[in-house]
């Protein structure tokens, strides 16, 4: 083990250090880290979710100055189309083109995905980056719990139905920003959905993030690394709009030790520009490294190939999505 490997041990066990900006600044001068600002993005397409402030913002900022033409998403279309204008002049005129989308609606992720098609035959990157933690439990349309329905049946129909266009690319990115929450749940479909008795905000959201890390796996066991190479990572605890919304007491008592939006958006930037990116599928990632999935015990025994495929087939239940199917 070399000593910046023994350092990042040592970050990584107590938790609280590895995911502040401690973390951050100690692994992007332990690793040498490359410079965001060095990577070219000139000629590729990049979808990000939920990018009207926050993490996504971030990550569509840095991709739209590398030169990517960028495809935001938000719920609301003004507040899209702002977020995109905003993008557009802050790095350099890039193209930036809004599509307002609900993730938790199904319906309007089929109508995301034909106008991107419409747009591009190929798409290089998708960040799935959507999604918040909700205090009081809403449902969508369909009677999803609006967690669920956004983070993991709306990401998985939009990988579903734009799979054709990431193979173009040879291979496609897909990278999922997920959260360290997860470590904190097991994999249970049964339970995935927490009912308006037992809800808790940041258990459900613990809950989804789970999902999301066990689909990003079982996609890399699906898909040809050739063809598409997916991704999970978390960004550490960032400070946010989101977090504000959601977390205040807790974002107060961090303090100076969040990350700031762009500590935390690094490694999804990371992920989709750098070309070690496209070696490897399936990992989960903080901070440019290959993390592990499970922290306690109780989390990795439910971790089982039955849950997974139960996750899988109520996915595409769900969506009534599978791969080569477009609604």
């Amino acid at each position: 083990m070399s000593p910046a490997d023994l350092v990042d041990a040592a970050l990584e066990a107590p938790i609280v250090p590895s995911f502040t900006r401690i973390g951050y600044a100690v692994r992007r001068r332990l690793d040498h880290w490359r410079p965001l600002d060095s990577y070219v993005m000139v000629g590729r397409t990049v979808v990000v979710t939920g990018a009207t402030s926050g993490l996504g913002r971030q990550t569509a900022l840095r991709l739209a100055a590398l030169g990517a033409r960028v495809v935001i998403t938000g719920r609301d279309q003004a507040r899209t189309e702002r977020a995109a204008a905003e993008i557009s002049a802050a790095s350099g005129g890039s193209d930036v083109i809004a599509i307002a989308a609900d993730m938790g609606e199904l319906g309007q992720v089929g109508s995301l995905a034909d106008k991107i098609r419409r747009l591009t035959s190929s798409v290089d990157v998708i960040v799935h980056n959507a999604g918040a933690l909700s205090p009081s439990r809403r449902t969508s349309s369909t009677g999803v719990e609006a967690t669920v329905a956004a983070q993991v049946l709306g990401p998985f129909l939009l990988t579903t139905l734009l799979l054709d266009e990431l193979e173009q690319a040879s291979p496609g990115r897909v990278v999922t920003v997920s959260s360290g929450g997860m470590y904190l749940a097991s994999l249970d479909v049964t339970r995935l959905q927490m009912t308006p008795d037992e809800y808790r905000g940041s258990t459900q959201y613990a809950r989804a993030k789970r999902a999301q890390v066990t689909l990003n796996e079982l996609w890399a066991a699906r898909v040809t690394p050739t063809e598409v190479v997916f991704h999970a990572m978390h960004p550490g605890w960032a400070d946010t709009p989101g977090i504000e919304a959601a977390l205040p007491r807790f974002r107060f008592a961090a303090g100076p030790l969040l990350r700031s939006a762009e500590q935390g958006a690094d490694t999804a930037i990371w992920l989709a520009c750098d070309e070690r990116a496209k070696r490897t599928s399936g990992g989960f990632w903080l901070d440019r490294r290959r993390r592990g999935t499970h922290r306690f015990p109780q989390t990795r025994r439910a971790d089982t190939v039955e849950r997974r495929a139960q996750l899988w087939a109520w996915c595409v239940e769900q969506t009534e999505a599978d791969r080569g199917h477009r609604q």
